[in-house]
């Protein structure tokens, strides 16, 4: 006798005949539609700049300003909102959030392997898997446009990516559950989705990941200083304004007590690691373009003889895309990002975790670990297309941890609309962006907004 160990007992077959009885409801041909109830422009950026550190608001809006796929990048929230209310299959999965072809990358796991998945999770929420995907498609054809790749083949990677999505989706619907939960962390999905000619860009990436470490971060960005009285030697970051500056004694001392609540979120085997770390020193740090202006430090921590870990501790606002979904808040913002991760990735930093640092939350993780990407802007033609069907196999890969993917295979079975479907809405939403971006520098060059470019 069958019994579930949760919910209801429904069989493989039933779960795919109800997905598929979904597309009655909403035709996947039907995604191509926009919400006309956006923000504008600047009131989104007035909006979005609340809560952030004043004198670093003229930086965001100055790499905001840099390029059409730049303002993407830190518009999460704008997208949501043209997103809200239009079609979709009421599938909801763990998403990203900001599922753009720069938050696709690499990183080292615990046994020191370099890994390909999505590596960015500061608004990643429970919404319709399709969110993802529209994001990833546009996402492509900006960086191709900016990268010079012609519109044909723009389009082609962002048909592209919806069809190897759709395909990885079938796929791992036909195999065994652990099988499914696990697949394409590795170089050889390359072969998988028929991406070969990105393997020499993925070689060359993988080899600066395995370079991208703390011992490096250490070597770069510290020094050893001094004392003359007592002839003891203090490691130190060296500061470089604005992108990377010491704190006051209140903040550091205010780090450090959030660095130590922090260990309770981690497993115990991990915590027995982390406490045998001694803490050297803790600076300010400018991250990113959409979390630029929100409170960064990074923690300088000595091991073993001379070895250093750097951990980063960021601050976690609410999801940019909460306000359009019907989400229950979070309890902490922090955990809410650490708990996504986790759901979605293959493989998470082993040191990840979240804290609260003088009433705000933050997460906390290893500074570098083994990082890298492949950058989308540099692409040309098929190189771009390739990546568009990597990253839309790693996006089906990590949805179906929260879908059941013969749920969701069912409601993509045999349907080629959704890929011209998706490329279609994909250059429309990017032409959008680029008139978003001319609005938005037309606006600092006129003196509307402040706005620091170059660093």
């Amino acid at each position: 006798m069958e019994r579930p160990l949760a919910g209801s007992l429904t069989s493989p077959e039933e779960l795919f005949a109800r997905g598929k009885a979904l597309r009655e409801q909403s035709p996947p041909a039907g995604h191509d539609v926009t919400s006309p109830k956006r923000p504008g422009v600047l009131a989104f950026l007035e909006a979005s700049n609340e809560g952030r550190l004043e004198d670093l608001i003229p930086l965001r809006i100055g790499r905001m300003t840099a390029s059409p796929f730049a303002f993407f990048r830190g518009s999460a929230g704008l997208m949501a909102a043209d997103l809200a209310g239009t079609p979709d299959s009421g599938l909801a999965a763990r998403l990203c959030g900001d599922a753009h072809a720069g938050n696709f990358g690499l990183y080292g796991t615990p046994d020191g392997q370099i890994v390909m998945d999505i590596n960015d999770f500061d608004e990643t929420i429970d919404g319709p898997w399709e969110w993802d995907l529209k994001r990833l498609a546009a996402s492509l054809v900006l960086a191709g446009r900016e990268g010079g790749v012609s519109e044909k083949d723009c389009r082609d990677a962002a048909e592209d990516a919806a069809k190897s999505y759709r395909r990885t989706v079938r796929a791992l619907a036909e195999l065994p559950l652990l099988r499914a939960w696990n697949a394409l962390p590795d170089a050889s999905a390359l072969d998988k989705v028929d991406a070969g000619d990105l393997a020499d860009e993925l070689a060359k990436a993988a080899s600066k990941a395995r370079k991208n470490t703390s011992a490096k971060v250490s070597a770069k960005w510290t020094q050893h200083i001094e004392d003359h009285y007592t002839g003891v030697r203090h490691h130190r970051f060296v500061e470089d304004p604005p992108v990377l500056r010491h704190v006051d004694e209140a903040t550091a001392d205010a780090v450090f007590t959030g660095l130590v609540s922090y260990m309770d979120t981690l497993r115990e085997s991990r915590r027995e690691l982390i406490c045998r770390y001694r803490v050297a020193d803790i600076a300010f740090r400018v991250v990113g373009t959409g979390s630029t202006g929100l409170r960064s430090y990074v923690a300088l921590l000595h091991g073993n003889t001379d070895e250093d870990l750097v951990l980063q501790v960021k601050e976690a606002r609410p999801s940019a895309l909460a306000p359009y979904l019907p989400a229950r808040p979070a309890r902490h913002e922090g955990e809410r990002i650490v708990h996504g991760a986790r759901r979605v990735q293959a493989e998470t930093d082993i040191l990840l975790g979240w804290t609260t640092v003088e009433n705000r939350p933050f997460i906390v993780r290893q500074f570098r670990n083994m990082k890298g990407s492949i950058d989308a802007t540099t692409l040309k033609g098929k190189d771009l297309d390739d990546y568009g069907r990597l990253a839309g196999a790693l996006l089906a890969r990590a949805h179906i941890r929260s879908i059941h993917p013969r749920l969701l295979a069912g409601y993509l079975d045999g349907d080629d609309d959704l890929d011209e479907t998706i490329g279609r809405y994909a250059v429309r939403y990017a032409d959008q962006a680029e008139a978003d971006h001319a609005e938005l520098a037309k606006a600092v060059k006129d003196g509307e907004l402040p706005a620091l470019e170059g660093v």
